[in-house]
C-alpha cells in the first residue's frame, strides 16, 4: 500500500462514507489523502501527528481534517493490548454536487469549512454529537444523510481549537511520503535516545543540509524542534499517567539528560514548567 497518496475505497455512487476502525493498533502510516476527514475516538490512546503539531489523542477525542492535510494517528504502545476504535466519516465538498454548499439553507456552514483547513479538534462535544455519532452504523443512507448534516451544523457552532499553524500544499509524492514515514517511525521508536542528525539524514537518504532543508519546508520546524516536541508529549503523558515518578525520572525517560534544559523546553511548549503541569492535575 502506497504511504502518499492514500486512497480512501469509495463507489462512484456515493457521496460520503462512514468507517468503523477497531484495531489494537490504528493505520500507523503517516498519509493524506483528498477527503476530509471526521474522526471520533470511541476507544483508545495515543499519539497524532498533524500539518505541523504533534499531540495526543484519548477516548472522547473528535477531530476533523482538512483535504490532503498530512497527518498520522500512532496508538500508544504500551495500550496495544487493548482495542481502539474510531468512527470516521470521508468526504469531499463537492462530493453531493459542486454547488450543494452554496444553498441558502447551507452556506451557513461555511466557516466550518475555512477552519477546518488546516485541522481543528472539536472541545467539550455535547452527548448529542456522539450520540448522532454513533448511530452511522445502523443507519441507511438517507438517515446518514440527515446525521451528517446535523453533525456539520452542529460542529459549525462547537468551540474548536487549531490543530495545525502550517500546511504544505502541494500534494507529497510517494517517494517523499515514504520518506517522511522512515524519518518519522525511527524518531517514534528511538526518541529516548541521542538520536544525530547523521543518523537521521542516513535513514531519509540525504545529505544533512539537504534534509535539515527538505524536512524544515514539509513540517514548518527543524527536525531537532519536532523530536523534542515529541519528548515533551511523551512527558506529559507520563506526568498524567505516572504520578508517582518524579520530573527527574520523567525528563531521563523522555529522553532528556539535562533537567534544566528539560525544565525549559516543557514550558516553552506547555506554557507551564513540569511541577506547574504536575500540580494542575492534581488540583
Amino acid at each position: 500500500m502506497k504511504v502518499f497518496p492514500f486512497k480512501i475505497p469509495k463507489s462512484s455512487e456515493e457521496a460520503f462514507i462512514y468507517q468503523e476502525d477497531r484495531e489494537f493498533i490504528f493505520y500507523d502510516k503517516y498519509h493524506q489523502h483528498e477527503e476530509i476527514q471526521i474522526c471520533y475516538i470511541k476507544k483508545g490512546e495515543g499519539t497524532i501527528l498533524v500539518g505541523d503539531m504533534i499531540s495526543q489523542y484519548h477516548k472522547g477525542d473528535i477531530f476533523i481534517l482538512g483535504s490532503n492535510l498530512p497527518h498520522v494517528f500512532k496508538s500508544d504502545p504500551s495500550e496495544s493490548h487493548k482495542m481502539s476504535v474510531m468512527l470516521t466519516i470521508f468526504f469531499t465538498k463537492n462530493a453531493f454536487g459542486k454547488n450543494f454548499f452554496n444553498l441558502p439553507e447551507l452556506n451557513s456552514i461555511e466557516p466550518l469549512f475555512n477552519a477546518i483547513k488546516n485541522g481543528v479538534q472539536i472541545k467539550n462535544a455535547k452527548p448529542s454529537i456522539i450520540r448522532k455519532f454513533e448511530k452511522f452504523k445502523d443507519a441507511d443512507k438517507y438517515d446518514r444523510l440527515i446525521l451528517f448534516l446535523y453533525l456539520l451544523r452542529s460542529f459549525n457552532s462547537s468551540e474548536k481549537t487549531p490543530l495545525s499553524n502550517y500546511v504544505f500544499n502541494k500534494p507529497f509524492t510517494d517517494a517523499e511520503g515514504k520518506r517522511m514515514q522512515m524519518v518519522f517511525d525511527f524518531v517514534m521508536n528511538n526518541y529516548k535516545k541521542n538520536i544525530t542528525l547523521d543518523e537521521v539524514a542516513q535513514i531519509a537518504t540525504m545529505t544533512k543540509n539537504a534534509f535539515c532543508k527538505y524536512f524544515k519546508t514539509r513540517t514548518n520546524k527543524t527536525f531537532f524542534q519536532f523530536l523534542i516536541e515529541i519528548r515533551i508529549e511523551h512527558a506529559a503523558k507520563l506526568l498524567v499517567k505516572n504520578k508517582e515518578l518524579s520530573v527527574i525520572e520523567i525528563s531521563e525517560l523522555s529522553g532528556f539528560n539535562n533537567i534544566s534544559n528539560f525544565n525549559r523546553k516543557f514550558k516553552e511548549i506547555k506554557k507551564k514548567t513540569p511541577f506547574e503541569f504536575k500540580n494542575s492535575l492534581s488540583n
